[in-house]
């Protein structure tokens, strides 16, 4: 009986001698495998920094599409507008207007933020009610009225500091 570690060695030397194709069709996925001569044939993308790709959008063309190409090669003056967007549509996939177009996926960003923060908020007010204790008395205001008082009994400081800024003729802060 091989033990686990085993079995992932072995698989993993498998796959390197098949080879990802046949790992695919082992596991039962479907479709075409890209193969390295798939790999340098350029590929149609739509980019700002590069606005002219290598290949056109539309490789296959449909007896229609290939009637209008040749229809391309007289004069311009006989193609009607939708017949001259048809044929940049052939070539391109966006104008640049439309890649250049503002996208709304800062709603979503700032979504998941205000999300995140409003979790964040429950979690804090979650720990405060049941997990921290009660706050001590001893910040409360009663309690530091006293500190105060007794502190100014005590003359505390009474050259430069606590004592020194109170008036006790007058009972009162000096000003």
């Amino acid at each position: 009986m091989l033990s686990l570690p085993a079995l992932r060695v072995g698989t993993l030397a498998r796959r390197g001698v098949l080879g990802a194709a046949s790992i695919r069709a082992a596991h039962g996925h479907s479709g075409q495998v890209a193969t390295q001569e798939d790999m340098s044939v350029p590929q149609y993308y739509d980019k700002r920094s590069s606005p002219l790709p290598h290949v056109p959008y539309h490789k296959d063309l449909s007896a229609e599409q290939k009637a209008l190409k040749e229809k391309e090669k007289g004069s311009w003056k006989q193609l009607s507008n939708e017949e001259k967007v048809a044929l940049y549509r052939l070539k391109f996939n966006q104008t640049f207007a439309e890649m250049n177009r503002p996208s709304s996926e800062w709603k979503t960003v700032l979504g998941g933020v205000f999300v995140f923060f409003g979790f964040t908020g429950l979690i804090v007010w979650w720990q405060r009610v049941y997990v921290f204790p009660p706050k001590p008395h001893t910040l409360t205001d009663e309690w530091k009225a006293q500190q105060v008082k007794r502190m100014l009994d005590m003359r505390m400081n009474p050259i430069q500091g606590f004592s020194a800024k109170w008036d006790y003729d007058k009972n009162e802060w000096k000003k």
